[in-house]
């Protein structure tokens, strides 16, 4: 769970230790047997994790990736799945994106042995994007804008069950203005009430922000570019409800992405660009836990690593992934095209 967990990490002490060293953490690939993409992470801990992309799959690994489990909805092969929040091996709760019914939420509380549709989208005009979870019980799920407002589901269930907040508290979307389904991270969470979405393709990046689980929000601009449907924010990370990192760029492949890194240390109130950005579009990113200065970003051109809170960025690896994300014991996992899956390691 994104707001339980935080953000990313290594092997107890070694992407922070390494980094501040003056070493690199390594992705150790873990082959899943599938050439599926995977945008829905969700790492439970270092042998435990869920995985859900393309084609309808979802996978979950119990022994540190040496095996995965296809544990994917009957009847889903024609879906996208593009996030996955996991509570531990046996629970957890998956969204697929698209327009109208494509949008659903499954949940399984057997390790994906049985999953249950929780619910499935009858607003033409939706489109939800990712989810995140305060707690076992308190979540939201997103949609790009109905009706000229952001659209937030709420479940106080554990997703069992879910239901449309009122849009009375929600600001007005710009012109053009969406949220990009990349990576499971255009909404997250810290602590047991604070939520941020991100957003871009308006003339202006934004990231709002929710104190009171998605009742009412509040808009501020993000510095990194947009004014293009392929540009803005992808990713957003806090490590609590004070500190939190942006990245995202132009999505298409070749284009610049300059600018594509800021950091907030007030809730997102204010956010200051990176002074070393990331060198090119981003997707993902995340904090090492119990770390308050490490974090990684990733993206299809490579992964980056702060030590400075997000103030300068390097870059340790260039394989090819989508999202990142990292449990309490400091497993910290990657994913991403053609059935990639990564954990990380002490170089």
């Amino acid at each position: 769970m994104a707001g339980a967990r935080g953000g990313a990490a290594a092997e107890a002490g070694g992407a922070g230790a390494a980094g501040h060293r003056g070493g690199s953490p390594r992705w150790d690939l873990k082959p899943t047997g599938t050439d599926a993409r995977f945008r829905g992470l969700a790492a439970v801990s270092r042998s435990t994790a869920w995985a859900a992309g393309s084609k309808g799959t979802v996978l979950r690994t119990a022994d540190g990736g040496a095996h995965w489990r296809n544990v994917s909805p009957p009847g889903a092969s024609g879906l996208e799945f593009r996030d996955v929040e996991a509570f531990d091996g046996r629970r957890a709760v998956v969204l697929a994106i698209g327009e109208g019914e494509a949008s659903r939420l499954y949940r399984t509380a057997d390790g994906g042995k049985t999953w249950t549709e929780a619910f499935r989208n009858a607003e033409p005009k939706a489109f939800y994007d990712c989810m995140t979870f305060f707690d076992r019980r308190h979540g939201l799920a997103l949609s790009d804008p109905v009706d000229g407002t952001y659209r937030i589901l709420s479940t106080a269930d554990g997703g069992r069950s879910w239901k449309v907040l009122p849009a009375t508290g929600m600001p007005a979307a710009l012109e053009g203005e969406s949220a990009f389904a990349a990576s499971g991270q255009c909404l997250v969470s810290a602590g047991p009430r604070d939520a941020w979405l991100a957003t871009g393709g308006a003339a202006r990046a934004r990231v709002l922000h929710s104190a009171d689980r998605g009742l009412t929000w509040t808009a501020t601009d993000a510095p990194i570019p947009a004014g293009d449907p392929a540009r803005g924010v992808f990713g957003l990370a806090f490590r609590d409800r004070a500190h939190g990192l942006a990245v995202g760029g132009d999505y298409r492949a070749g284009e610049a992405s300059p600018r594509a890194a800021a950091v907030t240390r007030d809730g997102g109130r204010t956010w200051r660009p990176a002074a070393r950005p990331v060198p090119a579009y981003r997707s993902g990113v995340a904090w090492l836990p119990y770390s308050r200065t490490t974090a990684l970003a990733v993206g299809p051109t490579g992964t980056d690593l702060t030590t400075d809170a997000g103030r300068s960025w390097r870059t340790v690896d260039e394989g090819s992934y989508d999202t990142v994300d990292c449990a309490p014991d400091l497993g910290c996992w990657a994913a991403g095209e053609k059935g990639r899956v990564a954990r990380l390691e002490r170089r």
